[in-house]
């Protein structure tokens, strides 16, 4: 005699639920395994308890496999042009909505088109415009703490860069005076060999050290030729 027919429903009793789906989820991972085999064929299952835990074979990766669903599912609603045109006339108008909602907020955080809110719907905006308020501040606080610790960066750095140019001006000014001090020292010296050794003179009042000049005269005649001379004529 052979088995009855198994009316397909919920089976009230949990341990006969839980039974039956160890046993079928076991055949079905069976026959999808034994159907990747046979027929080369690339094969994805994932089964979910009513627990929420999972079952899954992949013939190769189940990552892999996903993937190219998705691809093969997007590849087929742009090859229909129906399907297309009425995906795009969503978006369109869902971005239409969605710029209306904008600008409604906008005005009413400008202060504009408020006589049909309520009263909680005026709290919440101005809820919503305090905390605002407070962001703008509190950026408004960060952007000018920063700008003054950038300008004592600056003010530090410039006081060091006067500190190292002070130091560079005592130095030169030291070294200048280690230079007079070398100049006017070899003025004394000279000066002092000066007075140790003076100028010697002729007794005709001539300057030793004067430069000389010589020029030649003729000869002078005798005493005693003058005077022969002098008899002569007389």
């Amino acid at each position: 005699m052979g088995r009855g027919k198994i009316e397909i429903r919920r089976i009230d009793n949990s341990t006969n639920r839980q039974v039956t789906f160890s046993k079928r989820r076991n055949g079905l991972l069976k026959k999808a395994r034994e159907l990747a085999i046979l027929c080369d064929a690339e094969v994805g299952l994932m089964i979910f308890s009513s627990t929420g835990k999972l079952y899954e074979y992949a013939s190769t990766r189940m990552k892999t496999l996903i993937e190219r669903y998705n691809k093969l599912k997007e590849d087929q609603q742009l090859l229909n042009p129906a399907s297309e045109l009425k995906f795009w006339q969503t978006e369109a108008a869902s971005l239409r909505q969605q710029l209306q909602n904008l600008q409604e907020e906008h005005r009413q955080l400008m202060g504009e088109e408020l006589s049909g809110l309520s009263v909680k719907d005026l709290k919440n905006l101005e809820n919503r415009l305090e905390k605002s308020l407070k962001n703008v501040r509190t950026k408004k606080d960060q952007i000018l703490t920063d700008e003054i610790k950038e300008l004592n960066h600056k003010g530090n750095l410039n006081h060091q860069e006067n500190l190292e140019l002070l130091k560079k001006v005592d130095l030169l000014r030291q070294e200048n005076d280690e230079l007079q001090k070398k100049v006017y020292g070899q003025m004394d010296a000279n000066e002092a060999n000066r007075s140790f050794h003076p100028t010697y003179t002729f007794s005709n009042g001539y300057d030793m050290q004067a430069p000389y000049e010589l020029q030649i005269s003729q000869p002078q005649p005798y005493k005693d030729d003058a005077q022969a001379e002098s008899l002569k004529l007389g």
